[in-house]
């Protein structure tokens, strides 16, 4: 059933990755609706818990203009990690969050796709202002996920940054380096503030940042193999990242391992949202170039100090452990449902007036193969995000499907593309569209797996 990558087309790509990281841990929209904590166990004794992380929304600052005074922005952090926060496949993590900020926020959690991570329809109201909440997240299966507000873009007064989370195999991968490399971009107006997205950009300009630098710097020894974890943490735009000069093995996508598969000419294009982790082996110095659709611009560099004596040769990359995703999809039974993204006939909505009396997209019993044609009829990119569930996306002439599962998609204008999944996951769920245009508004429906 399945056909195989060996050099994928930029249009094959920039179908197949896509981003968001799927399942909210409190997130809610509008009055009488909220979010629970993700993970939470329902009856009996409940396990141990086996981590801890402590949150914050927060104020903080951003070096975007040199020379100039930093651009105040917002943040979710977590106050009891330095850098990334790294938890292992199996966790039961105990989490509190405290929201610092002036307007009611929840952070949502995208790569996570069990009923033990409960999407922002499920539960209690976002946390308000001042308040600490704790909750429990199960963490079943091992990826590069990520935290955010992207939900509550309606209230926000300044862009948010999103939290990377990393959940480690249970067993050790064969790299010698594990990096997230965070793709971020701005708008910054004349006088060095930042607009969130949402808005109509006027005069700004935009602003492209790698780990919150204009400029970052990865040192390597030559002989390396670097795990290099890739997250579009944009809101809008569609980007393409290059490593010039070295050879860039795609192991997994949207915190799924996949069948590995050289990026073409060493790019990755992601969606926002997209999370790609790819093997490289360090050779010589070189940048990291990004490209928007409109230009190229180098955003940071590879710059090789030494070299790695080995005493036996690398071989090449293994696939990553799997995550219990079903090996095969029965589409001859599947359910078919046909979704025009962004329509507003359709029953899109914005998350700050969402209501769950809405209809759903579609129901579906657990256990059933759903297939959804994903029209996009609008006259930009627009991007898709699937809540609850890790999906195939499926081949233009028959029932086969890519080597590989993601949780979003960006879909050209007038184009349709067809996405399969396994419905595992009990529960209302949300699915997400937004045109790739910074004033475009984010939309909302959801649907439900009973």
């Amino acid at each position: 059933m399945k056909t195989r990558i060996s050099d994928p087309t930029r249009r094959e790509v920039l179908a197949g990755l896509g981003a968001g990281l799927g399942a909210g841990l409190r997130a809610g929209f509008g009055a009488g609706l909220g979010a629970s904590a993700a993970g939470l166990i329902a009856g009996g004794a409940a396990p141990a818990v086996t981590a801890q992380l402590a949150l914050q929304a927060r104020p903080a600052t951003l070096a975007l203009r040199p020379g100039q005074p930093a651009t105040p922005i917002w943040e979710l952090a977590a106050a009891s990690h330095i850098g990334n926060v790294r938890l292992k496949r199996g966790d039961r993590c105990e989490v509190v969050f405290r929201n610092d900020l002036p307007v009611p926020l929840a952070p949502v959690w995208y790569g996570l796709n069990s009923p033990a991570a409960a999407d922002p329809l499920r539960g209690r109201r976002p946390t308000a202002p001042d308040v600490t909440e704790t909750s429990i997240v199960s963490i079943p299966n091992a990826g590069t996920l990520a935290a955010d507000f992207r939900l509550f873009e309606d209230g926000l007064k300044l862009p948010a940054r999103p939290l990377p989370i990393i959940a480690g195999e249970t067993n050790r991968v064969a790299v010698d380096r594990d990096e997230v490399l965070l793709i971020e971009e701005w708008r910054l107006r004349p006088d060095g503030t930042a607009l969130p997205p949402g808005h109509a950009p006027g005069d700004t300009t935009p602003l492209f940042t790698l780990n919150g630098r204009t400029s970052f710097e990865l040192s390597a020894a030559a002989g390396e193999r670097l795990r290099l974890r890739f997250i579009n943490g944009s809101q809008r735009s569609v980007l393409a990242i290059k490593l010039e000069g070295h050879e860039v093995q795609v192991m997994a996508l949207d915190g799924q391992p996949a069948e590995p598969f050289p990026a073409r000419n060493g790019a990755l294009v992601l969606a926002p949202g997209a999370r790609a982790d790819a093997f490289v082996d360090a050779a010589t110095s070189a940048p990291f170039l990004l490209h928007d659709g409109k230009e190229a611009r180098q955003v940071g560099s590879l710059t090789i100090s030494g070299k790695l004596e080995r005493r036996a040769p690398l071989l090449p990359p293994q696939p990553l452990p799997l995550n219990d995703l079903p090996e095969k999809l029965d589409l001859k039974g599947a359910l078919r449902f046909d979704v025009a993204l962004g329509a507003p006939e359709a029953g899109w909505s914005r998350p700050a007036s969402f209501s769950v009396s809405s209809n759903p997209v579609f129901r579906v019993r657990t256990g059933h193969t759903v297939v959804l044609a994903l029209k996009n009829p609008g006259q930009a990119t627009t991007a898709f995000h699937l809540h609850g569930h890790h999906f195939r996306l499926l081949d233009k002439l028959d029932d086969g499907w890519k080597p590989y599962w993601l949780d979003t998609l960006a879909i050209e204008p007038g184009q349709t593309q067809r996405i399969a999944f396994a419905a595992t996951s009990p529960g209302p769920w949300l699915i997400e569209s937004v045109v790739t245009d910074w004033a475009a508004p984010r939309l909302v429906r959801w649907y439900a797996v009973e």
